[in-house]
């Protein structure tokens, strides 16, 4: 058995992206940011849909047109495919913790 909210005993250089549950078509991951942001000028650009949840922290997405979301714990999103998005911020204390679902969905 494992936890959502355990972390590292060390901070991260780098985000740690973890594969939780993979099917035929969709894969759930766990995303731990801590102060990590998308590099400036680079974008996400996913075959997929992504849904995602912040499950610890504070943090900050960005799309192309330059609109801002700000999210907090249990905060979540549909980012749909293709939609050019990156991350502006995430917290360092506490450090972001994500559930990332991804695959073809939509909003029930």
């Amino acid at each position: 058995m494992n936890n959502l909210f355990d972390l590292p005993a060390q901070g991260s250089a780098t985000e740690i992206v973890e594969s939780l549950v993979k099917g035929n078509h969709v894969l759930v991951e766990r995303i731990i940011s801590i102060g990590h942001t998308t590099p400036a000028g680079e974008w996400y650009d996913q075959p997929h849909d992504e849904w995602v949840v912040l499950l610890q922290g504070e943090a900050q997405l960005e799309d192309e047109t330059g609109k801002a979301i700000a999210l907090y714990a249990g905060d979540y999103c549909l980012i749909l495919a293709h939609q050019k998005h990156r991350v502006a911020y995430t917290s360092t204390e506490p450090p972001c913790i994500w559930l990332a679902i991804h695959g073809a969905l939509s909003i029930a």
